[in-house]
């Protein structure tokens, strides 16, 4: 809790109520940015891409009295959750400065470090090392620098309605392995990833200079970071985003294995759909579909990945996600105004933006897929052209697709999306129509 000190008694009001006075939370100046010149600036090196990590250097982020002169990254572990953990410490639940304790945390698999690791041509959106930082940099921890993991790797079971469907029905085995019981639950094994932007990498993969991208970084999150234009020096951004999880499906080793099929899918969250099953677009039956298609092929002697981004509404967010819901609704939801009612609302029609995706899949060491589970064109083409083969793009079978969804997915198709159950023409789209109110 937060420290305290009682005020002294004086009036008889006093006597009977005690005053407690909380002690400042920082007692250090406040340090709005600081520049390269200064003395106290002293950032450990940061070698993206070198040969080993030793070679790369830790990422070192945190704000800590021993830490803050060594900084040799912009931003703030935990991604959008660091906020929550301000209010912890200013509430007086959580003290300041928390080291955390890594003891038994390490990945329940080691993945093998893998010549992408050291590619900045194939990695820039998330640190390779990230999940072996008490290892690699155990002098840094010693020393009491606040250097944090960005990556954990751990087992679980999933348990899907859907899929016990499959089970009870019969499309889907019980294996024992990979399925593991007549519930349908299914062994895999998990990687969640928090950001970790090299920016001279990001600005490339964007087609900008990094001067225009930090200065729009600067300037769209309110000036929240001002280093990115005083420390040209700091090339490296945590920035407060949701990051991704990846659910692997078979041995984890397989995913590197060109000798073994792979099935894909690439998801972006849809709370809506995914969790509370809405029945307006296609995402939480698509994604079942991923994830018992990933199944099978773990099944067959291959491995099967999803990867699961925090994208909620097209990278645009929840909330306006719903008005142009709103706006859909009122104005007759046909497939042709589909996308055009998002970009009136909100100027572009998806900020997804694939370019950084394929990061984990090369982290992975993936260089071929064999059935990609998307209909997507833009994350298809990111792939693709960051090097990994799609040897067979699967389309999600018409029985799984809600009646309301059907102006979702027609607009996609006419707008380059992936099928090979139909064609769809600009004519065709001013006849689907969703419901209205």
């Amino acid at each position: 809790m937060l420290v305290t000190e009682q005020a002294k008694p004086g009036t008889h009001e006093q006597e009977h109520h005690t005053l407690e006075v909380k002690k400042p939370l920082y007692s250090r100046p406040v340090v709005l940015t600081t520049y390269p010149t200064q003395n106290k600036s002293d950032p450990f090196p940061m070698n993206w891409g070198a040969s080993s990590p030793q070679k790369r250097g830790p990422v070192t982020v945190a704000r800590s009295i021993e830490t803050l002169p060594h900084r040799n990254a912009i931003g703030a572990h935990g991604g959008s959750y660091c906020v929550y953990n301000s209010l912890a410490v200013a509430g007086g639940f959580l003290p300041a400065d928390h080291h955390p304790d890594f003891t038994l945390t390490e990945p329940t698999f080691e993945f093998p470090e893998l010549a992408s690791w050291h590619d900045k041509n194939k990695i820039v959106a998330m640190d390779p090392y990230g999940h072996d930082i008490p290892r690699c940099f155990k002098e840094y921890l010693d020393k009491g620098y606040d250097v944090r993991p960005t990556i954990a790797i751990t087992r679980a079971n999933l348990r899907v309605s859907e899929v016990q469907r499959s089970v009870d029905n019969g499309s889907l085995a019980v294996d024992g392995k990979v399925v593991l019981n007549k519930e349908g639950d299914i062994a895999v094994t998990k990687v969640a990833v928090e950001p970790v932007w090299y920016l001279p990498g990001v600005a490339e993969r964007f087609g900008v200079d990094e001067v225009t991208l930090r200065r729009a970084l600067f300037e769209q999150m309110g000036g929240a970071y001002p280093e990115l234009i005083t420390r040209p020096d700091i090339k490296i951004f945590l920035p407060p985003i949701g990051g991704a999880t990846a659910y692997i499906f078979g041995p984890p080793e397989y995913l590197s294995d060109p000798t073994k099929k792979l099935a894909v899918r690439v998801h972006d969250e849809c709370n809506g759909s995914d969790v509370f099953q809405s029945d307006i677009c296609t995402c939480r039956p698509y994604l079942v579909f991923g994830i018992e298609e990933a199944a099978k092929e773990a099944q067959n002697g291959g491995a099967g990945l999803v990867v699961y981004y925090r994208k909620e509404g097209r990278a645009l967010g929840e909330v306006v996600k719903y008005l142009v819901y709103n706006k859909r609704k009122r104005t007759g939801d046909t497939a042709d105004n589909y996308f055009r009612r998002t970009e009136e609302l909100a100027g572009v029609r998806d900020m997804r933006f694939q370019a950084l995706m394929p990061d984990i899949l090369h982290w992975f060491g993936i260089t071929k897929i064999d059935r990609m589970l998307s209909m997507s064109n833009m994350k298809y083409d990111a792939i693709v052209n960051s090097g990994i083969r799609i040897l067979e793009r699967v389309t999600i079978p018409e029985d799984l697709i809600p009646a309301d969804s059907q102006v979702e997915i027609d607009a996609k198709i006419q707008s380059g999306y992936f099928s090979n159950h139909k064609k769809v023409t600009e004519e065709d789209l001013a006849c689907v129509h969703g419901r209205t109110w």
